[in-house]
This record gives C-alpha cells, sequence and structure tokens, in this order.
C-alpha cells in the first residue's frame, strides 16, 4: 500500500527483485494485481493497458526504452500517440516541449543514432505530450552522466511545481535523498517502512532495503608497470553519421591492472569511440588500434574478442544481449570461445560456473 499526492515525487526503494517494476507495470496497466485495489483520483480503477492508464493521465518511462531504431524521434513519438497526427505539427510541438523542459532533442533524427542519455529524453518528452498527472520513472539515471542526471532533476522538480506526481525507481540512495519527497521501501514483495529521504542517509536507507549493513568494499591498489594491454596511435574516423563527432587523432594506452576513465558531456565522441576501439566500426587502417600488440584497426569484434577484449554497451539490450533469449541462450553465443560446448550442445552446468 502507499499514497501519492500531486506535486509529490515519491520513491520506491528495494533491492533487485524486491517487487519495485512489477508495481509499477500494474498501475501502468501492463500487469493485472491478483488481490487490492488502486484508486486514481478518489475512484477505484483497474488500467485494462498502458493506452487505458494514458487516458487516466498516468504515464511511464521503462528502464529499457522501447523505441523503434530505424524510426526518426517525431515518428517514435507519433506511435503513442491517437489517430495519425501531422508529423511536421508534432515536430514543432516536440521542439516547444523540450526547450520549456530543458530537454535539447531534434526530431528528425533516426533513433539508433542518439546516445542512451538522448533517447531517455524521447521517452519523458513523449510522456509529457500527453500532460500526465502521474509520470512514472524506472530506473532512469542507470545510464545517464552526471551532468545529463543534474539536467533530469531540474525537469523533475520543475514538473512537480506545475503539479505532477512522480514515482521514481532508483538504487541510488543519493540521488533518493536530494530529488524525493517521501520513499516507500519493499523487500521481498512487501512495504518494509517509508521514510522522508531528507532525513536520512544512504546508509539506514540500504538497511531499510536490505535488513542488514551493507558491505564495506575495499579498494585495491593501483598495478603500475604492467604491459600496454590496449593501445590507440593516432585514431581518427569520419562519422557515417550526418548528426555524429567525428574521431580526430586520439592517443591513448591502457596498461594491465589499470582503470581508465574517459570523460567528456554527451555527444562529443565517446560512442563513436567505443565502436571504433570495439570492431563495431571498422578502421580504414589497421595500425591506429593496437590490441597485445596485434594491429586490430580493421578487424571485427569476433576478432578482437579472440585477442582478448571485451564490450559491455552502454545499450544492454538488443545491442549487448537478445532480449528474447534466456540467459544461459545468451551465453551459448560466445560460449565455444570459452570451452563449454560439448558436441555442438552447451554444458550448463559450467554455464553455471561462467
Amino acid at each position: 500500500s502507499l499514497d501519492l499526492l500531486p506535486g509529490e515525487i515519491h520513491a520506491v526503494l528495494g533491492e533487485n527483485g524486491a517487487g519495485k517494476s512489477t508495481l509499477m507495470k500494474i498501475i501502468y496497466g501492463v500487469t493485472r494485481q491478483t488481490e487490492g485495489e488502486m484508486f486514481w483520483e478518489g475512484e477505484a480503477v483497474t488500467p485494462a493497458n498502458p493506452a487505458h492508464a494514458r487516458t487516466l493521465g498516468i504515464g511511464m518511462v521503462f528502464q529499457h526504452f522501447s523505441l523503434f531504431e530505424t524510426l526518426t524521434v517525431v515518428e517514435n513519438v507519433a506511435l503513442a500517440l491517437p489517430g495519425a497526427p501531422d508529423l511536421g505539427y508534432l515536430a514543432r510541438r516536440i521542439e516547444k516541449v523540450s526547450e520549456k523542459y530543458g530537454l535539447p532533442v531534434d526530431p528528425r533524427r533516426l533513433v539508433h543514432a542518439l546516445s542512451v542519455g538522448e533517447r531517455q529524453r524521447v521517452e519523458i518528452i513523449r510522456c509529457l505530450l500527453q500532460n500526465p498527472k502521474l509520470l512514472i520513472m524506472d530506473e532512469p539515471t542507470s545510464v545517464l552522466t552526471p551532468q545529463a542526471v543534474r539536467k533530469l532533476f531540474e525537469t523533475l522538480r520543475q514538473l512537480a511545481t506545475e503539479g505532477c506526481s512522480i514515482l521514481y525507481i532508483s538504487h541510488k540512495l543519493d540521488e533518493i535523498q536530494e530529488l524525493c519527497h517521501t520513499a516507500t521501501v519493499l523487500r521481498a514483495g512487501k512495504v518494509t517502512g517509508t521514510c522522508t529521504p531528507a532525513q536520512e542517509t544512504p546508509k539506514t536507507m540500504a538497511r531499510m532495503m536490505i535488513g542488514k549493513d551493507l558491505p564495506v568494499p575495499q579498494h585495491g591498489a593501483p598495478v603500475e608497470g604492467g604491459e600496454v594491454r590496449l593501445r590507440l596511435a593516432g585514431l581518427s574516423h569520419a562519422s557515417d553519421d550526418p548528426f555524429g563527432t567525428d574521431l580526430k587523432d586520439i592517443h591513448l594506452e591502457v596498461h594491465s591492472g589499470e582503470i581508465v576513465g574517459i570523460a567528456g558531456v554527451s555527444g562529443n565522441g565517446q560512442q563513436e569511440l567505443m565502436f571504433a576501439v570495439s570492431g563495431e566500426e571498422p578502421l580504414a587502417e589497421k595500425f591506429p588500434v593496437q590490441i597485445l600488440e596485434t594491429e586490430a584497426g580493421r578487424m571485427r569484434p569476433g576478432s578482437r574478442r579472440r585477442l582478448g577484449m571485451g564490450f559491455v554497451p552502454e545499450e544492454r539490450l538488443g545491442r549487448g544481449a537478445v532480449p528474447l533469449m534466456t540467459l544461459a541462450e545468451n551465453a551459448l553465443l560466445t560460449a565455444h570461445r570459452q570451452n563449454m560446448l560439448k558436441k555442438g550442445l552447451i554444458d550448463f552446468l559450467e554455464v553455471e560456473v561462467f
């Protein structure tokens, strides 16, 4: 049970599997409850589906975005609106809303060319065009840069001052403490407590979530003088995307045991650099990317994996995994490199260890 007031930013806290996303899907009409009632503006309702929820004034931005990558921003937004809206008029509305709430996005761009942060803006704008009274945000900052998080918080606070209620799911307790007025804590599918985040600390909220103190991680000392595992030697690459960023003469070395950070405001070439390093965008020459002293600039991702490179993309579903396949089936796609195959079939015991 929980209550949500107009203009309130209400956090729902809990470990993975605590029931947060299931609860949000019930409110949004994706899943039906087996017991209990939901009251919307004083009336008992059971949203039949997301379209019904949207007519009530309930919008939701999922953790994994629901966008067609081969369509433009305006075409994706049009799919969520009733009827067949005029795309030119809708593009102007998108620009107006994006300017009002500080969510810059070009309606003409194809979604596959957008960063994860920009895709989230599209999802939020798509909800805002329907004038929601309740906006559900499921792990909205899990893939955002710190600058994008600050901008998102400004937008959510502005919405709250206009009377929109916000249900906010996140594991980042410092963000909950900064942004949310109230928090409901779930553990194993049950409410175990409520609190005012501003009066708590991340440590006390974590204790409410898991029922005990969190372990304190210990950082090991950096390894010095290790071999060069990755070398970028004057990497340059022109982006095929007209909205993309060209890479120009990038030099970088990563040694064994070293953690190297790459920082920059979203849209300044980070995505293009990762594509070039991972092999998703092979280069014209082989020398700019060297993995374990092997010139790999023209190699495909599979060849780079055989050299020992792994790549975890920012967009996990679709780019990093096949959503409709199980964990074991996804592991099978690359399991032959880990000696997990026997006579063409996967050894599930070894997958469990993996």
